[in-house]
């Protein structure tokens, strides 16, 4: 295992040298902008080695600048369909990366690994050297941080142009929850990933936990740092009007579940809502489990039926529906009935507005993130019950004031049971109303005060940048 994980590390070095020596001919470097042309104003490159669809923050990030009038390139993978006002806005263009094929189950990680990232390497050094001008800034989303930390952090020396981390999480942790904490792979990618994240100009962080743990060994990054907090965008709002809530469900709920509807508006069934990626750090067992207790507890047999939607696309979305075609079919789920759907984004906001409960079940593999599913709650109007065992759970959601946490399957069932009975109505509009305020704050409020000023975007009265100290 030693040698052949030495020569995979050496191979993959050594390829991504030569692609890069291969690409440093006639080489441009950002001048700045010429005062009086056209292109005199702020550019940004803003790279996500992911599917751009699925990438909220960074498309929102990709809007604001385009707001203020600067030059937005969005990169990354078109796997779904991009934010529709991506699309339509002229100061954003989207370059699309080709998505790397998932890996043979003959061929072992550790050999199909470093054959993708020299394939990731190859194409985005390509596009940030040959296709594309150089910017004034390029704006990499981490994780992932392998290549893009290495590819981001060299072009921007080489093109004279500065680097932004936007911290989301961290890729060695997500790696050893997917490999083992001892895979080899993991100690390489956090001397990677704590190394080469020293480079960049500035670092965006989602937490102030995030921003403290990444001012102290391992990481010891001194450079300036802005806590954004992830916020919802204005398309997620709250919906009071019963005709609305009744054009919505009937618009995204089709087949047998058109036959709630009538039960929905008039609350004799409730409606949950989760949203996944259907990836190993949402253990959607747990909700399962919490759904067969509040269906089957001798003290829940009052229990009022259920319709539980869950969205999203993900790897382990199969499995999890043969989990509920399972119980479902040996009458485990008695008055509760399951919908598993990938939605529209417009459909998907309106339909967080039609719930009773939002549920997340986001377990951070760093400890120090948050899920942005909840912040879309919240915008909604959304309360939540929310998986809640890692340290930066209370920077977003308050128990007792706009949600509720739990970390077992039977404190879950507990929540649900109260919330959506008769005699958690009044705790439940409680809820509802800190949700909405929560959610009041939104993303461009956020970043105009933040990021928007330290890109030149946006004049910020008292002259402050507003850096996180950690």
């Amino acid at each position: 295992m030693i040698p052949i994980l030495i020569s995979s590390v050496a191979f993959c070095i050594l390829g991504f040298a030569a692609l890069i020596i291969l690409f440093l001919v006639n080489i441009t470097k950002y001048k700045g902008p010429a005062a009086g042309s056209p292109e005199d104003r702020v550019s940004v490159h803003v790279l996500v080695l992911g599917d751009l669809g699925r990438s909220p923050r960074m498309t929102y990030h990709a809007l604001s600048i385009a707001k203020h009038g600067a030059k937005v390139n969005l990169i990354g993978y078109l796997e779904t369909a991009p934010h529709p006002d991506l699309v339509s806005n002229a100061n954003i263009t989207i370059m699309p990366l080709p998505t790397p094929r998932g890996r043979p189950n003959f061929i072992p990680f550790i050999l199909f690994a470093p054959w993708k990232v020299l394939y990731q390497v190859y194409h985005l050094a390509h596009l940030l050297i040959y296709t594309l001008p150089p910017a004034q800034w390029i704006l990499m989303q981490n994780p992932p941080s392998i290549p893009t930390l290495a590819v981001a952090s060299l072009i921007c020396r080489l093109r004279n142009s500065k680097l932004i981390i936007d911290w989301h999480n961290y890729g060695w942790t997500i790696l050893a929850g997917t490999r083992g904490a001892n895979h080899p792979f993991v100690a390489i990618s956090k001397f990677y990933e704590c190394h080469l994240g020293r480079l960049a100009d500035l670092h965006l962080t989602v937490t102030h936990a995030m921003a403290r743990q990444l001012r102290r060994p391992p990481y010891s990054i001194t450079k300036p740092m802005l806590t954004v907090h992830d916020r919802p965008a204005a398309i997620f709002q709250p919906i009071s009007s019963p005709q609305t809530r009744e054009k919505t469900l009937k618009r995204v709920l089709l087949g047998p579940d058109a036959a709630l509807i009538p039960r929905l508006l008039d609350g004799t069934v409730r409606l949950l809502i989760s949203s996944t990626s259907w990836t190993p750090d949402e253990d959607f067992s747990l909700l399962l489990d919490a759904l067969v207790r509040y269906a089957t507890d001798a003290t829940s047999s009052s229990a009022t039926p259920l319709l539980a939607v869950i969205t999203g696309k993900g790897p382990q979305k199969e499995l999890y529906q043969r989990k509920i075609a399972e119980l479902t079919a040996a009458g485990r789920l008695p008055n509760v009935r399951i919908f598993t759907a990938f939605l529209p984004f417009a459909d998907y906001a309106s339909l967080l507005a039609c719930a009773d409960l939002g549920v997340c079940l986001h377990m951070s593999s760093s400890g120090v993130d948050l899920p942005m599913k909840v912040v879309d709650m919240f915008g909604a109007g959304l309360p939540v019950a929310a998986y809640s065992a890692y340290e930066s759970f209370g920077e977003l959601v308050k128990e007792g004031e706009n949600g509720r946490g739990f970390e077992t399957a039977e404190e879950l069932a507990g929540i649900l049971g109260h919330l959506l009975g008769d005699e958690g109505r009044t705790e439940l509009d409680r809820l509802r109303k800190g949700a909405a305020k929560e959610g009041s704050r939104r993303w461009d409020e956020e970043w105009d005060s933040k990021v928007g000023v330290v890109l030149g975007l946006v004049t910020k009265d008292d002259g402050s940048l507003g850096f996180c100290d950690g």
